[in-house]
């Protein structure tokens, strides 16, 4: 059996991480907690409070009918009483869970936030991220458009805030494209596969398949002409109302020119794209979502969307509206971009000879108290300062100040 172990360590197999899972240490992890703290900031200047859910929970918050992330994606186990469980796949329902729970009576907004992880099963083979850090927030009880804009407004500050310059937040409407299948009459199969070729903007495959359904002209013209409708939204509303007559549809027309228009006072309308080509990525997701993007990384560095009916199935009616940030994915970006501090672990080695341990401790309070981040380190007889010299460089600290009978010195 020990053999087996030193076989096993001296293979090498024990020290990688499975596929889809990462380390994160030194200035990369320094990095990604002040960029946390940094979203976390802003949302909290929001009136929103903390909230934290289990790592695990049970499968039904996650299945199906919720909307979530599909079974076959979610990583399961079993306890003792042979319940499925699962990692969470997504924050949402948890505190969909607990808002009905603990705010059943509550009828005034409810503002929560959250830094948590995220498990979803998506395969190694894709090279995606498999477990991920979020920080978002929930917005309850308001089913305003006046909601809706301030959560996209957040989305925008807290992105700023992280480090980011370039990046365009793109806005769409579930409701869209549900109501333009649901007018059109389309088989649950024929919207499964539009909708995916309308998610990796294929529309040359788009307009193939309508060529071989039974769909009107003037709908076939809204469904191609998705991909060219951004920002000019007053022509497309007049472009599409006079081709479409669901009031689905309409309404969600209606509710992005409210948005537009209530985004132009936070100033942020530069960073907004208007994008009805947008297909919602979890279907409990009932009107306005929307998706960051910048450059140097191809996923979504933030999500969101409005979810009028997820808490209504813990048994609260409750309106809601949330975001995620996706630190991972803001991280590859700022790391790409050049836009992470590589001074972030800067500080001070307090060395001190044995003899000099009161001395050494005292100082380290006075620096410390002064906002300096001191490690101390007691000088082995063995190294020289030499070789102290050349470890702060891999450790990337600023100093040396040496404490000894003969005095202080400082060192860089």
């Amino acid at each position: 059996m020990i053999q087996d172990i030193y076989t096993e360590l001296d293979n090498g197999d024990i020290l990688h991480t499975p596929g889809g899972v990462k380390d994160s240490y030194g200035a990369e992890c320094a990095n990604k907690l002040e960029v946390q703290a940094n979203v976390h900031q802003i949302l909290s200047s929001y009136g929103f409070r903390d909230i934290e859910t289990p790592t695990f929970e049970y499968f039904d918050i996650f299945k199906k009918e919720r909307g979530s992330v599909a079974s076959n994606e979610m990583f399961k186990f079993f306890d003792r009483s042979n319940n499925t469980l699962v990692l969470r796949p997504d924050v949402t329902p948890s505190i969909a869970r607990c808002v009905a729970k603990y705010f059943r009576d509550e009828d005034m907004q409810i503002r929560l936030c959250y830094t948590a992880n995220t498990f979803v099963n998506v395969g190694q083979y894709k090279g995606k991220l498999q477990e991920v850090t979020q920080v978002g927030a929930e917005l309850m009880n308001d089913d305003s458009s006046d909601a809706d804009a301030e959560m996209v407004a957040i989305t925008v500050e807290s992105l700023l805030k992280s480090g980011l310059k370039e990046f365009q937040l793109e806005v769409g409407h579930a409701d869209f494209f549900r109501g333009l299948v649901e007018e059109a009459g389309f088989s649950d199969s024929d919207v499964a596969k539009l909708q995916k070729l309308i998610e990796i903007k294929n529309f040359f495959a788009v307009e193939d398949m309508l060529d071989q359904l039974t769909v009107s002209k003037e709908l076939k013209e809204i469904f191609l002409k998705m991909p060219e409708m951004l920002n000019n939204l007053e022509e497309t509303v007049k472009f599409v109302e006079s081709r479409s007559k669901s009031e689905r549809v309409h309404k969600a027309l209606d509710r992005l020119v409210k948005l537009e228009k209530i985004l132009q006072t936070y100033g942020y309308s530069d960073y907004i794209t208007i994008d009805l080509s947008m297909i919602s990525t979890y279907s409990y997701y009932t009107g306005v979502i929307f998706r960051a993007y910048t450059y140097g990384n191809g996923e979504a560095v933030a999500t969101g969307g409005r979810y009028d009916g997820l808490v209504s199935q813990f048994g609260k009616n409750a309106p809601a509206i949330g975001l995620a940030i996706v630190i991972d994915q803001l991280m590859i970006a700022l790391s790409r971009q050049k836009l992470v501090d590589d001074s972030v672990l800067s500080g001070t080695l307090l060395l001190y000879t044995p003899d000099c341990i009161e001395k050494a401790i005292k100082k380290a309070e006075e620096l410390r108290k002064a906002g300096e981040k001191v490690q101390l380190m007691r000088k082995s007889s063995r190294k020289d300062i030499e070789d102290y010299k050349n470890y702060i460089q891999r450790a990337k600290l600023d100093k040396i100040v040496f404490i000894s009978e003969n005095g202080m010195e400082e060192y860089k």
